[in-house]
């Protein structure tokens, strides 16, 4: 049991503990998936995406910590085990072995839109429940959205 007491009602903190947990693991996964591809990307645009996906890996973690972070202020532990994550992340799998930068690129947008999606969700579900916690996963889907346009623009 925690010792951090919340303001929330108890049905408002697990509604958003749902929310923050879900955005955990997704978080933390794409973080993992686009460290897998920048180290197996070749291709005539590896310099750029490797370099572009460090960039992503780095933001999807930072937006993890928040996420836990927040889960922890209203009194609920945050779960990033990787076992957690493999179980219940929406992320798209990527195979191993090397990628091309076609395929990377495709993989990132198909990551984004899954992860954006629940996120929105998310946003929608802590409206009422908490808006602090909605106004902190809104301004981690405006980031995840440029990112996920970034990627689109590199299809032309």
């Amino acid at each position: 049991m925690s010792t951090v007491r919340s303001s929330l009602t108890d049905e408002n903190r697990d509604t958003t503990a749902t929310a923050l947990q879900g955005a955990l693991v997704d978080l933390i996964d794409l973080s993992l998936v686009g460290k897998q591809a920048h180290w197996n990307v070749y291709g005539k645009n590896f310099r750029s995406l490797h370099l572009q996906l460090d960039e992503i890996v780095v933001s999807a973690r930072n937006a993890a910590d928040l996420v836990a972070e927040r889960a922890i202020a209203i009194g609920v532990s945050a779960d990033g085990r990787a076992a957690t994550v493999a179980e219940t992340s929406s992320v798209p799998k990527i195979h191993d072995g090397t990628i091309s930068d076609n395929e990377v690129v495709t993989l990132m947008i198909d990551a984004y839109t899954a992860v954006i999606t629940n996120m929105r969700e998310r946003i929608s579900a802590t409206e009422s429940a908490d808006p602090v916690t909605q106004d902190l996963l809104i301004g981690i889907t405006a980031e995840l959205e440029k990112q996920s346009w970034m990627f689109q623009a590199e299809l032309g």
